[in-house]
Protein backbone atom coordinates (compact mmCIF):
# COMPACT_ATOMS: atom_id res chain seq x y z
CA UNK A 1 0.00 0.00 0.00
CA UNK A 2 1.12 3.55 -0.67
CA UNK A 3 2.92 4.79 2.48
CA UNK A 4 1.19 8.17 2.18
CA UNK A 5 -2.16 6.44 2.71
CA UNK A 6 -1.05 4.20 5.58
CA UNK A 7 -2.92 5.32 8.74
CA UNK A 8 -1.08 6.72 11.75
CA UNK A 9 -0.87 3.93 14.40
CA UNK A 10 -1.20 6.48 17.21
CA UNK A 11 -4.41 7.84 15.67
CA UNK A 12 -5.85 4.32 15.32
CA UNK A 13 -4.96 3.38 18.89
CA UNK A 14 -6.65 6.51 20.23
CA UNK A 15 -9.81 5.92 18.26
CA UNK A 16 -12.55 4.26 20.32
CA UNK A 17 -15.79 4.26 18.34
CA UNK A 18 -16.17 5.41 14.74
CA UNK A 19 -18.64 8.12 13.90
CA UNK A 20 -19.43 6.54 10.57
CA UNK A 21 -19.52 3.02 9.13
CA UNK A 22 -19.44 2.83 5.33
CA UNK A 23 -21.06 -0.39 4.11
CA UNK A 24 -19.99 -1.57 0.65
CA UNK A 25 -21.56 -4.71 -0.88
CA UNK A 26 -19.20 -6.43 -3.31
CA UNK A 27 -19.23 -9.14 -5.93
CA UNK A 28 -16.30 -9.42 -8.32
CA UNK A 29 -14.90 -5.98 -7.44
CA UNK A 30 -11.24 -7.06 -7.20
CA UNK A 31 -10.02 -4.00 -9.11
CA UNK A 32 -12.12 -1.41 -7.26
CA UNK A 33 -12.04 -2.08 -3.52
CA UNK A 34 -8.57 -0.67 -2.80
CA UNK A 35 -9.24 2.37 -4.97
CA UNK A 36 -12.45 3.04 -3.02
CA UNK A 37 -10.60 2.68 0.29
CA UNK A 38 -8.08 5.30 -0.83
CA UNK A 39 -10.86 7.67 -1.85
CA UNK A 40 -12.58 7.19 1.52
CA UNK A 41 -9.30 7.86 3.35
CA UNK A 42 -9.06 11.25 1.66
CA UNK A 43 -12.76 12.20 1.79
CA UNK A 44 -13.18 11.27 5.47
CA UNK A 45 -9.99 12.85 6.82
CA UNK A 46 -10.67 14.16 10.32
CA UNK A 47 -13.67 11.82 10.80
CA UNK A 48 -13.52 8.57 12.80
CA UNK A 49 -14.72 5.99 10.27
CA UNK A 50 -14.66 2.35 9.28
CA UNK A 51 -15.53 0.59 6.05
CA UNK A 52 -17.32 -2.76 6.02
CA UNK A 53 -17.10 -4.64 2.74
CA UNK A 54 -19.73 -7.39 2.48
CA UNK A 55 -18.55 -9.83 -0.16
CA UNK A 56 -20.78 -12.50 -1.68
CA UNK A 57 -17.91 -15.00 -2.04
CA UNK A 58 -16.58 -13.37 -5.21
CA UNK A 59 -14.75 -15.87 -7.44
CA UNK A 60 -12.32 -13.12 -8.55
CA UNK A 61 -10.63 -13.01 -5.13
CA UNK A 62 -12.17 -9.78 -3.85
CA UNK A 63 -12.23 -11.06 -0.26
CA UNK A 64 -8.50 -11.94 -0.41
CA UNK A 65 -7.65 -8.41 -1.48
CA UNK A 66 -9.75 -7.08 1.38
CA UNK A 67 -8.15 -9.40 3.92
CA UNK A 68 -4.71 -8.05 3.01
CA UNK A 69 -6.05 -4.50 3.18
CA UNK A 70 -7.61 -5.12 6.60
CA UNK A 71 -4.25 -6.40 7.89
CA UNK A 72 -2.77 -2.94 7.28
CA UNK A 73 -5.69 -0.87 8.57
CA UNK A 74 -8.13 -2.03 11.30
CA UNK A 75 -10.72 0.41 9.98
CA UNK A 76 -11.27 -2.06 7.12
CA UNK A 77 -13.49 -5.08 7.71
CA UNK A 78 -14.71 -7.78 5.36
CA UNK A 79 -17.76 -10.00 5.84
CA UNK A 80 -17.54 -12.93 3.44
CA UNK A 81 -20.94 -14.50 2.83
CA UNK A 82 -21.12 -18.16 1.78
CA UNK A 83 -24.32 -19.48 0.20
CA UNK A 84 -26.02 -16.09 0.27
CA UNK A 85 -26.32 -13.54 -2.51
CA UNK A 86 -28.02 -10.22 -3.04
CA UNK A 87 -27.28 -6.54 -2.55
CA UNK A 88 -30.12 -5.86 -0.10
CA UNK A 89 -29.15 -8.74 2.18
CA UNK A 90 -25.51 -7.66 2.08
CA UNK A 91 -26.44 -4.10 3.08
CA UNK A 92 -28.62 -5.30 5.95
CA UNK A 93 -25.88 -7.56 7.33
CA UNK A 94 -23.27 -4.83 6.95
CA UNK A 95 -25.26 -2.13 8.72
CA UNK A 96 -26.24 -4.46 11.58
CA UNK A 97 -22.56 -5.42 11.98
CA UNK A 98 -21.44 -1.78 12.09
CA UNK A 99 -20.18 -0.13 15.27
CA UNK A 100 -20.94 3.51 14.45
CA UNK A 101 -24.17 5.42 15.17
CA UNK A 102 -24.43 6.32 11.47
CA UNK A 103 -24.05 4.00 8.48
CA UNK A 104 -23.67 4.84 4.81
CA UNK A 105 -24.31 2.49 1.90
CA UNK A 106 -22.47 2.93 -1.37
CA UNK A 107 -21.38 0.79 -4.31
CA UNK A 108 -17.85 -0.50 -4.77
CA UNK A 109 -17.70 0.50 -8.43
CA UNK A 110 -16.61 4.12 -7.75
CA UNK A 111 -19.79 5.55 -9.28
CA UNK A 112 -20.96 7.14 -6.03
CA UNK A 113 -19.38 10.39 -4.87
CA UNK A 114 -17.57 9.72 -1.60
CA UNK A 115 -16.86 13.45 -1.13
CA UNK A 116 -20.56 13.91 -0.20
CA UNK A 117 -20.23 11.65 2.85
CA UNK A 118 -19.10 14.39 5.32
CA UNK A 119 -22.11 16.53 4.39
CA UNK A 120 -24.45 13.57 4.81
CA UNK A 121 -22.93 12.75 8.20
CA UNK A 122 -23.28 16.34 9.40
CA UNK A 123 -27.01 16.30 8.57
CA UNK A 124 -27.51 13.18 10.68
CA UNK A 125 -25.36 14.33 13.57
CA UNK A 126 -27.00 17.76 13.88
CA UNK A 127 -30.44 16.16 14.02
CA UNK A 128 -31.68 17.50 10.68
CA UNK A 129 -32.51 14.04 9.31
CA UNK A 130 -32.71 10.33 10.09
CA UNK A 131 -31.90 9.36 6.50
CA UNK A 132 -29.89 11.30 3.91
CA UNK A 133 -30.16 10.23 0.28
CA UNK A 134 -27.66 10.98 -2.45
CA UNK A 135 -29.99 12.05 -5.25
CA UNK A 136 -29.39 12.13 -8.98
CA UNK A 137 -32.71 13.81 -9.71
CA UNK A 138 -32.70 17.04 -7.73
CA UNK A 139 -31.03 20.29 -8.74
CA UNK A 140 -27.27 19.82 -8.81
CA UNK A 141 -27.50 16.04 -9.29
CA UNK A 142 -26.88 14.13 -12.50
CA UNK A 143 -27.21 10.64 -14.02
CA UNK A 144 -25.77 11.56 -17.42
CA UNK A 145 -23.55 8.46 -17.37
CA UNK A 146 -26.63 6.20 -17.76
CA UNK A 147 -27.30 4.63 -21.14
CA UNK A 148 -30.83 5.00 -22.53
CA UNK A 149 -32.01 1.61 -21.26
CA UNK A 150 -30.84 2.15 -17.71
CA UNK A 151 -32.08 5.74 -17.62
CA UNK A 152 -35.50 4.59 -18.85
CA UNK A 153 -35.79 1.85 -16.24
CA UNK A 154 -34.66 4.17 -13.45
CA UNK A 155 -37.23 6.83 -14.31
CA UNK A 156 -40.04 4.27 -14.74
CA UNK A 157 -39.21 2.56 -11.44
CA UNK A 158 -39.07 5.93 -9.67
CA UNK A 159 -42.49 6.85 -11.03
CA UNK A 160 -44.00 3.50 -10.00
CA UNK A 161 -42.52 3.75 -6.51
CA UNK A 162 -43.89 7.24 -5.99
CA UNK A 163 -47.40 6.40 -7.18
CA UNK A 164 -47.92 2.91 -5.74
CA UNK A 165 -45.89 3.10 -2.55
CA UNK A 166 -46.43 6.83 -1.96
CA UNK A 167 -42.73 7.47 -1.66
CA UNK A 168 -42.26 11.22 -1.91
CA UNK A 169 -38.54 11.66 -2.54
CA UNK A 170 -37.00 12.41 -5.92
CA UNK A 171 -34.65 9.41 -6.12
CA UNK A 172 -35.97 6.38 -4.18
CA UNK A 173 -33.94 4.09 -6.46
CA UNK A 174 -30.61 5.55 -5.33
CA UNK A 175 -28.04 3.12 -3.95
CA UNK A 176 -26.18 5.89 -2.10
CA UNK A 177 -27.54 6.90 1.31
CA UNK A 178 -26.75 7.29 4.99
CA UNK A 179 -28.98 6.42 7.93
CA UNK A 180 -28.90 6.49 11.71
CA UNK A 181 -28.21 2.92 12.76
CA UNK A 182 -30.77 2.91 15.59
CA UNK A 183 -33.50 3.84 13.08
CA UNK A 184 -32.35 1.11 10.72
CA UNK A 185 -32.32 -1.54 13.43
CA UNK A 186 -36.03 -0.96 14.07
CA UNK A 187 -36.83 -1.50 10.40
CA UNK A 188 -34.42 -4.37 9.70
CA UNK A 189 -36.72 -7.29 10.67
CA UNK A 190 -39.27 -6.15 8.06
CA UNK A 191 -36.83 -5.63 5.18
CA UNK A 192 -36.42 -8.02 2.26
CA UNK A 193 -33.01 -9.66 1.89
CA UNK A 194 -33.62 -10.23 -1.84
CA UNK A 195 -33.32 -7.64 -4.56
CA UNK A 196 -31.27 -4.54 -5.23
CA UNK A 197 -33.33 -1.60 -4.00
CA UNK A 198 -32.63 -1.48 -0.29
CA UNK A 199 -33.33 2.27 -0.01
CA UNK A 200 -36.83 1.92 -1.49
CA UNK A 201 -37.51 -0.93 0.93
CA UNK A 202 -36.32 1.17 3.90
CA UNK A 203 -38.50 4.16 2.98
CA UNK A 204 -41.58 2.07 2.18
CA UNK A 205 -41.22 0.06 5.39
CA UNK A 206 -40.85 3.20 7.51
CA UNK A 207 -44.29 4.46 6.40
CA UNK A 208 -43.29 8.11 6.68
CA UNK A 209 -41.68 7.83 10.13
CA UNK A 210 -38.19 8.77 8.90
CA UNK A 211 -37.09 12.37 8.37
CA UNK A 212 -35.53 12.21 4.92
CA UNK A 213 -33.23 14.76 3.30
CA UNK A 214 -31.81 14.56 -0.23
CA UNK A 215 -28.54 16.04 -1.37
CA UNK A 216 -27.38 16.12 -5.01
CA UNK A 217 -24.54 14.05 -6.43
CA UNK A 218 -23.28 13.17 -9.88
CA UNK A 219 -23.45 9.48 -10.72
CA UNK A 220 -20.10 8.48 -12.24
CA UNK A 221 -19.04 5.87 -14.78
CA UNK A 222 -17.77 2.41 -13.85
CA UNK A 223 -14.04 2.10 -14.53
CA UNK A 224 -13.43 -1.59 -13.77
CA UNK A 225 -15.54 -4.75 -13.73
CA UNK A 226 -19.05 -5.38 -14.98
CA UNK A 227 -22.38 -3.95 -13.89
CA UNK A 228 -24.50 -6.27 -11.72
CA UNK A 229 -27.73 -4.88 -13.17
CA UNK A 230 -29.54 -7.24 -15.51
CA UNK A 231 -33.07 -8.23 -16.50
CA UNK A 232 -33.62 -9.76 -13.04
CA UNK A 233 -33.52 -6.33 -11.42
CA UNK A 234 -36.87 -5.39 -12.97
CA UNK A 235 -38.45 -8.55 -11.59
CA UNK A 236 -36.91 -7.94 -8.16
CA UNK A 237 -38.29 -4.42 -8.20
CA UNK A 238 -41.79 -5.58 -9.17
CA UNK A 239 -41.73 -8.21 -6.45
CA UNK A 240 -40.64 -5.67 -3.85
CA UNK A 241 -43.43 -3.27 -4.82
CA UNK A 242 -46.05 -6.04 -4.61
CA UNK A 243 -44.69 -7.24 -1.27
CA UNK A 244 -44.87 -3.73 0.19
CA UNK A 245 -48.36 -3.18 -1.19
CA UNK A 246 -49.48 -6.29 0.72
CA UNK A 247 -47.67 -5.09 3.88
CA UNK A 248 -45.26 -8.01 3.46
CA UNK A 249 -48.06 -10.55 3.76
CA UNK A 250 -46.54 -12.17 0.66
CA UNK A 251 -42.77 -12.45 0.36
CA UNK A 252 -40.83 -11.59 -2.77
CA UNK A 253 -39.56 -15.17 -3.01
CA UNK A 254 -43.08 -16.60 -2.73
CA UNK A 255 -44.30 -14.27 -5.47
CA UNK A 256 -41.52 -15.47 -7.77
CA UNK A 257 -42.26 -19.10 -6.87
CA UNK A 258 -45.95 -18.61 -7.70
CA UNK A 259 -45.06 -16.87 -10.97
CA UNK A 260 -42.87 -19.81 -11.97
CA UNK A 261 -45.75 -22.13 -11.04
CA UNK A 262 -48.06 -20.33 -13.45
CA UNK A 263 -45.47 -20.81 -16.20
CA UNK A 264 -45.36 -24.50 -15.27
CA UNK A 265 -49.10 -24.76 -15.80
CA UNK A 266 -48.65 -23.57 -19.38
CA UNK A 267 -45.78 -26.02 -19.88
CA UNK A 268 -47.99 -28.83 -18.53
CA UNK A 269 -50.77 -28.13 -21.03
CA UNK A 270 -48.32 -27.81 -23.93
CA UNK A 271 -46.69 -31.14 -22.99
CA UNK A 272 -50.10 -32.80 -22.64
CA UNK A 273 -51.19 -31.52 -26.05
CA UNK A 274 -47.97 -32.70 -27.75
CA UNK A 275 -48.22 -36.15 -26.20
CA UNK A 276 -51.89 -36.54 -27.15
CA UNK A 277 -51.86 -35.10 -30.68
CA UNK A 278 -48.31 -35.59 -31.95
CA UNK A 279 -47.19 -38.72 -30.11
CA UNK A 280 -50.67 -40.31 -29.91
CA UNK A 281 -50.09 -41.50 -26.37
CA UNK A 282 -53.01 -42.56 -24.11
CA UNK A 283 -54.29 -39.83 -21.82
CA UNK A 284 -52.77 -41.20 -18.56
CA UNK A 285 -49.32 -41.37 -20.18
CA UNK A 286 -49.76 -37.92 -21.72
CA UNK A 287 -50.86 -36.43 -18.41
CA UNK A 288 -47.85 -37.92 -16.64
CA UNK A 289 -45.55 -36.58 -19.38
CA UNK A 290 -47.03 -33.09 -19.06
CA UNK A 291 -46.73 -33.17 -15.26
CA UNK A 292 -43.09 -34.34 -15.39
CA UNK A 293 -42.25 -31.67 -17.96
CA UNK A 294 -43.90 -28.98 -15.81
CA UNK A 295 -42.12 -30.06 -12.63
CA UNK A 296 -38.77 -30.11 -14.41
CA UNK A 297 -39.27 -26.65 -15.92
CA UNK A 298 -40.47 -25.30 -12.56
CA UNK A 299 -37.40 -26.66 -10.82
CA UNK A 300 -34.97 -25.21 -13.36
CA UNK A 301 -36.70 -21.80 -13.38
CA UNK A 302 -36.84 -21.64 -9.60
CA UNK A 303 -33.19 -22.61 -9.37
CA UNK A 304 -32.29 -19.88 -11.87
CA UNK A 305 -34.68 -17.20 -10.64
CA UNK A 306 -36.42 -17.66 -7.29
CA UNK A 307 -33.49 -19.21 -5.45
CA UNK A 308 -30.63 -17.77 -7.49
CA UNK A 309 -28.86 -16.74 -4.28
CA UNK A 310 -28.88 -20.44 -3.25
CA UNK A 311 -28.48 -21.86 -6.75
CA UNK A 312 -27.82 -25.61 -6.93
CA UNK A 313 -25.00 -26.89 -9.13
CA UNK A 314 -23.41 -30.19 -10.12
CA UNK A 315 -24.65 -33.22 -8.20
CA UNK A 316 -26.62 -30.92 -5.93
CA UNK A 317 -28.74 -29.94 -8.94
CA UNK A 318 -29.66 -33.59 -9.66
CA UNK A 319 -30.38 -34.30 -6.01
CA UNK A 320 -32.51 -31.17 -5.77
CA UNK A 321 -34.49 -32.17 -8.87
CA UNK A 322 -35.32 -35.60 -7.44
CA UNK A 323 -36.40 -34.09 -4.11
CA UNK A 324 -38.46 -31.48 -6.00
CA UNK A 325 -40.28 -34.27 -7.87
CA UNK A 326 -41.17 -35.83 -4.53
CA UNK A 327 -42.28 -32.52 -3.02
CA UNK A 328 -44.51 -31.70 -6.00
CA UNK A 329 -46.03 -35.20 -6.03
CA UNK A 330 -47.17 -34.76 -2.42
CA UNK A 331 -48.30 -31.24 -3.29
CA UNK A 332 -50.48 -32.68 -6.05
CA UNK A 333 -52.29 -34.89 -3.54
CA UNK A 334 -52.76 -31.88 -1.26
CA UNK A 335 -54.12 -29.90 -4.22
CA UNK A 336 -56.65 -32.57 -5.16
CA UNK A 337 -57.68 -33.21 -1.55
CA UNK A 338 -58.41 -29.55 -0.82
CA UNK A 339 -60.22 -29.13 -4.14
CA UNK A 340 -62.53 -32.10 -3.45
CA UNK A 341 -63.20 -30.86 0.09
CA UNK A 342 -64.16 -27.38 -1.12
CA UNK A 343 -66.28 -28.77 -3.95
CA UNK A 344 -68.22 -30.95 -1.48
CA UNK A 345 -69.05 -27.87 0.57
CA UNK A 346 -69.72 -25.53 -2.36
CA UNK A 347 -69.96 -27.16 -5.82
CA UNK A 348 -68.34 -24.30 -7.75
CA UNK A 349 -65.62 -25.78 -9.96
CA UNK A 350 -63.44 -22.68 -10.30
CA UNK A 351 -63.49 -21.97 -6.55
CA UNK A 352 -62.53 -25.54 -5.73
CA UNK A 353 -59.82 -25.52 -8.37
CA UNK A 354 -58.37 -22.23 -7.10
CA UNK A 355 -58.36 -23.47 -3.50
CA UNK A 356 -56.58 -26.64 -4.52
CA UNK A 357 -54.03 -24.74 -6.61
CA UNK A 358 -53.32 -22.33 -3.72
CA UNK A 359 -52.83 -25.23 -1.33
CA UNK A 360 -50.48 -26.88 -3.81
CA UNK A 361 -48.29 -23.81 -4.35
CA UNK A 362 -48.08 -23.05 -0.61
CA UNK A 363 -47.09 -26.64 0.13
CA UNK A 364 -44.54 -26.78 -2.68
CA UNK A 365 -43.02 -23.46 -1.65
CA UNK A 366 -42.77 -24.24 2.05
CA UNK A 367 -41.34 -27.73 1.64
CA UNK A 368 -39.02 -26.78 -1.22
CA UNK A 369 -37.52 -24.03 0.93
CA UNK A 370 -36.87 -26.58 3.67
CA UNK A 371 -35.56 -29.52 1.67
CA UNK A 372 -34.59 -28.47 -1.87
CA UNK A 373 -33.03 -25.00 -1.51
CA UNK A 374 -32.30 -25.17 2.20
CA UNK A 375 -29.72 -22.81 3.70
CA UNK A 376 -26.32 -24.40 4.18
Amino acid sequence: MNEALRPDPVELTARVTPQLSVVVPTFNEHDNVVALYRKLSIALAGIAWEVIYVDDNSPDGTSEVLRKLAATDPRVRCIRRIGRRGLSGACIEGILASSAPCAAVMDADLQHDETRLPTMLALLENGSADLVVGSRYIEGGSADSFDKQRAGFSMLATSVAKKLLRVDIADPMSGFFMIRRDRFERLAPELSTQGFKILLDVIATAHGKLRVTEIPFTFGSRLHGESKLDSMVALDFLGLVLAKLTRDAVSLRFLLFALVGSVGLVVHFVGLLIALDALRWPFPHSQAFGALLAMTSNFLLNNFLTYRDQRLKGLGLLRGLLVFYLVCSVGLFANVGVAFSVYDQEPIWWLAGAAGALMGVVWNYAVSSLFVWRRR
